[in-house]
């Protein structure tokens, strides 16, 4: 098993993972574009913030995760060729420190918070609070959709670093 090869495979879906994170922010944007030029009643208008601000978060998130994962991604072959045990070592760290991450952020916090927005809409009455809440959950279910498929490929990653390493053996 060639274990660049993995890691690089790996960081090449990540980025693709990253730009629709991108891609969900210019689509919020957009949103925001046609409640503003298009919104006749109170309710449309009012989703005009949430949409836009919800759109810079995404666009934000998803260059910053594009951004990271490119520079890691050009530090394999270097890291790898220096010490290839310490680079799997490291990259198997990382990867456990990022689900662990995922674990709390992704599938725990984000739902409660996804339930609050939803308990939240019932109670208050105004068009902006329930566009915000709205949009949150919106916002929140699209972050947890795509990191939910980052958390499986960073698993099965993990899972390859390992038998590839001789850590694991597959019987």
């Amino acid at each position: 098993m060639d274990i660049l090869k993995t890691s690089t495979d790996w960081a090449k879906a990540e980025l693709l993972s990253n730009s629709i994170f991108a891609l969900f922010g210019v689509m919020f944007v957009v949103a925001s574009l046609g409640f503003w030029l298009r919104g006749e009643t109170d309710m449309a208008r009012a989703f005009m913030i949430p949409t836009l601000v919800a759109g810079v978060l995404m666009l934000v998130l998803g260059g910053g995760l594009f951004y990271g994962t490119w520079k890691s991604c050009s530090g394999f072959a270097p890291a790898f060729t220096r010490d290839a045990a310490g680079f799997v070592a490291s990259e198997i760290e990382r990867a456990d420190r990022t689900m662990a991450q995922y674990g709390t952020a992704v599938f725990k916090v984000m739902p409660l918070m996804i339930a609050a927005a939803a308990l939240l809409i019932a109670v208050l009455s105004g068009p902006g609070w329930r566009a915000a809440l709205i949009t949150a959950i919106v916002f929140l279910g699209l972050v947890m959709l795509i990191d939910s498929n980052a958390n499986a490929r960073l698993e099965a990653y993990k899972d390859r670093l390992l038998l590839g390493s001789g850590l694991v053996r597959v019987s």
